[in-house]
This record gives structure tokens, C-alpha cells and sequence, in this order.
């Protein structure tokens, strides 16, 4: 499935110019916007988003971001935003997204002295890309994420996490929108809400949407646990710097950023961050405070790599 091109038309704030690049033996095209600044700092920011969200949701992170002279990649994951979209949820595996982000992020673009920034899912495919490729990584900017081996106590996060399973499985019409809003303090304009519905024609093109919340291992049994066990043996030992800059107001991690913080020793010692007046979706209620947090902790760690 390829969106029409047309339910892409006006989106406000996403000026940005499309690039594509074709991966897999289905040659399936991913979507990444590539913006780069006119005096670079050498800096390459790589923006990973998570569900049911898409490259749109860092507009307003972005430019600050480029202003700064730091090169701004933001792909679409297959499935999500310009991308194409397979039509089998089973093509949607824990493996097909790693494989397919390691194609087109390391072997077509071949991006190296990396910052990633990964926020939800795009913490859990970017962790496991930084374990098994470290060396083109110079630091992390984690934000409202982790990585589930499916061996952790959810405790009092269980009771949101079996709604959203069931929610995303059962709820029809399912609008990406209102997932958004309904993990965002302030209000988004109504076209703004309908930019994240617009890669969604109709039902047909929504199975990596909701896939994706069947992928994460909730217990150890998982099929997907013994790989993410090797990607936490080679984190637990990274001295790579690795900032949390978690929000106040996420229903989901409640603002704690122990699981990772408490596990990477990159993490160790640093000034990590709560952003207020932030729900989830910390891009949308604090886009340009989450942009300066990201480049001062480029600016306060680039001199490890002069």
C-alpha cells in the first residue's frame, strides 16, 4: 500500500522536502525527511518516531535543530507516514523493523557520528540498532521509551498497558489522531490532528498501526526475548552518553527513566531531564524546549569527539 501523495498536501508547519529509499527484497520505499543546515556543525541527528505517530510529529523540533547547524534525518517506519505500507500484518515483525531501519539508515544512507533521539517504539528499534552498531553512535537522547525484555514487573503500568493491547486490537474506526490527542496536554488545531491521519486512507493501510503493540514481549516467552537480552548484555556495558529527558505528564512511564538510566552506564551521572507541561507526545506539547534540550546535550558533550 502507498498513500496517495495528495493526503499529503498543506500539512501546517512540515515544509520539509521528501526523500526516499527502497529497501528489502520486496523493495518496499521508506519515507526520511534529510534536512541539513547551511554552516554544519558535523552533528547528525537521527529522530526515530514511535506509534501510531510519524516524522510529522517532529516538525517543531527540527528546525531549532537545523538553526543549531545539526543535520536532521527523520525516517518514516515502514508501515507509518509516507512509507509504504505492507498489507499483511505479519510482514510487521520485531525483525522486518530492525532489518528494514538498519537497510535504509546504515547501508543506503550510511549515517555515522550519529545523535540518535528515539521516542516510544522508536526507542525500542533504535536501542537495539545502537547495541549492534555502536561505533556510529555518539550519544542518545531517550525520551518517554525503554526496551522490554517481557522479563520486567510492569506493576502499576499493567492495567494501561493491557487497555492499550486490547483498545488497539478492538477499537474501530481507528484514527491515529485521537490516539495523539488523548496523550498530549495542550490542544492541537484540528488540522494539525488530521495530518496524523492523513498517511490512513481507510482500514487497509492500518496493520503496522496495530501491529505494533502486539510486538512488545510481555513475557518471557516472547519469541522476541532472547534477541533483546544479547541488544541489553552489549548496552549494560556502553559508555556512550545517554541523557533521559522524560515528560512530567506521560501516562505511560510516569516520567521514570530508571530502566534505563539505571542500566547504561552512559547514563550514569548525567543531568537527566523531566520537560513539563509534556504528555507523551513531549514533540507536540514542548517541541522547541525538546529541541534545545537535545542540542544542549550535543553542545555539552562535542568535545569528547573534537
Amino acid at each position: 500500500m502507498r498513500t496517495p501523495e495528495a493526503r499529503f498536501h498543506d500539512l501546517p508547519d512540515y515544509p520539509f522536502a521528501s526523500h526516499y529509499v527502497e529497501i528489502g527484497q520486496a523493495r518496499l520505499r521508506m519515507h526520511y525527511i534529510d534536512e541539513t543546515p547551511a554552516d554544519p556543525s558535523g552533528e547528525t541527528v537521527l529522530l526515530l518516531h514511535g506509534n501510531p505517530s510519524w516524522s510529522y510529529l517532529y516538525r517543531h523540533v527540527i528546525p531549532p535543530l537545523v538553526a543549531a547547524g545539526h543535520r536532521c534525518v527523520a525516517p518514516d517506519l515502514i508501515g507509518f507516514g509516507k512509507s509504504d505500507k505492507p498489507a499483511s500484518r505479519f510482514a510487521y515483525t520485531y525483525r522486518n523493523h530492525l532489518d528494514w531501519l538498519r537497510e535504509a539508515l546504515f547501508d543506503r544512507l550510511d549515517l555515522r557520528e550519529v545523535t540518535l533521539v528515539c521516542h516510544d517504539w522508536g526507542g525500542a528499534l533504535g536501542l537495539p540498532l545502537l547495541a549492534a552498531q555502536s561505533g556510529r553512535f555518539r550519544r542518545v537522547v531517550a525520551s518517554n521509551t525503554g526496551l522490554s525484555t517481557g522479563e520486567e514487573d510492569l506493576g502499576e503500568g499493567w492495567p494501561m498497558m493491557a487497555a492499550w493491547l486490547q483498545s488497539s486490537q478492538r477499537i474501530h474506526p481507528f484514527e491515529p489522531s485521537k490516539v495523539i490527542d488523548s496523550f498530549t496536554v495542550n490542544d492541537l488545531a484540528l488540522e494539525e490532528l488530521a495530518a496524523y491521519d492523513a498517511p490512513y486512507p481507510d482500514e487497509s493501510y492500518l496493520p503496522g498501526v496495530r501491529q505494533f503493540p502486539l510486538l512488545i514481549p510481555i513475557s518471557p516467552q516472547d519469541e522476541n526475548t532472547p534477541a533483546l537480552r544479547e541488544a541489553w548484555a552489549v548496552l549494560e556495558s556502553l559508555d556512550i552518553p545517554f541523557l533521559c529527558a522524560f515528560s512530567d505528564q506521560d501516562h505511560i512511564t510516569r516520567g521514570d527513566h530508571s530502566a534505563l538510566s539505571g542500566r547504561i552506564p552512559g547514563a550514569k551521572g548525567q543531568s537527566h531531564i523531566t520537560i513539563s507541561n509534556a504528555g507523551h507526545f513531549v514533540q507536540e506539547d514542548q517541541g522547541p524546549a525538546f529541541a534545545a534540550v537535545i542540542a544542549g546535550f550535543i553542545r555539552s558533550t562535542a568535545k569528547k569527539h573534537r
